[in-house]
């Protein structure tokens, strides 16, 4: 019983060993001048987009965090496989942020971004995994995202298509356009229309000032208030 006690600690030991995280921090930044819009191509790892009037050019700290066995493993890693990227061409600035290769040998990594950008300036979002916040970009946001909760509030006109996980929307000056595949959609104080064509999940939608319009409802309730407009709901 003992050699069995002693050899499970042993194994325990092992696991945390391996679980090491490595993290660093990269900052970019480009000129907005003459831009007309921003495009994010992002693999896995958090996301946050912060609009700021006045602005005059676009900063990303991105946190790259690689668990592996050591440091001088991780850094091997991002060396070969880390591709983060801001460039901009004529009048669009992309942002690429992605992790390539294999993960299936016990490695995980993930690319955090934090993002400021010109308020006034169009967002096109084409995310992997993980959460998703947008804040203050008054212009037009279009968002590609795999799986993840998503929020957007204080926006311009919105159209999403969504795997899965949590969308809520606040405050949007135009339509807002949702496909979504799963989970909870919420939202609120639009001055267009609102859209959804969904699979699954509860949608909520309130303080609308045109057509709110549901094209498909795999299943799920649907709630709605202060829909000025009008209603069509699929059966």
């Amino acid at each position: 019983m003992r050699g069995i006690i002693v050899m499970a600690m042993f194994a325990v030991s092992l696991a945390h060993g391996a679980s090491h995280e490595y993290t660093e921090v990269r900052d970019l930044s480009v000129d907005a001048q003459g831009l007309s819009e921003f495009v994010i191509d992002a693999g896995a790892g958090s996301m946050s987009v912060t609009g700021v009037e006045g602005a005059d050019g676009i900063a990303v700290t991105a946190t790259i965090r690689i668990e592996s066995r050591n440091d001088e493993k991780a850094r091997e890693i991002i060396e070969e496989r880390v591709r983060l990227t801001l460039e901009r061409k004529g009048d669009t600035a992309k942002l690429r942020s992605e992790l390539n290769g294999d993960w299936s040998w016990g490695a995980n990594g993930a690319i955090d971004l934090e993002v400021r950008m010109p308020a006034g300036l169009a967002l096109t979002v084409d995310d992997g995994s993980g959460s998703i916040v947008i804040t203050d970009v008054r212009a037009d946001i279009n968002v590609d995202d795999g799986s993840g909760s998503l929020e957007i509030s204080n926006a311009g006109a919105v159209s999403v298509d969504d795997g899965s996980g949590s969308i809520n929307i606040r405050a949007a000056s135009g339509d807002v356009y949702v496909n979504d595949g799963s989970g909870t959609i919420d939202i609120s104080g639009v001055a267009g229309s609102v859209t959804v064509d969904d699979g699954s999940g509860s949608i909520t939608v309130d303080d609308v000032e045109s057509d709110f319009i549901v094209e498909g409802d795999g299943s799920g309730s649907v709630t709605y208030t202060n829909v000025r407009g009008t209603v069509e709901l699929d059966d």
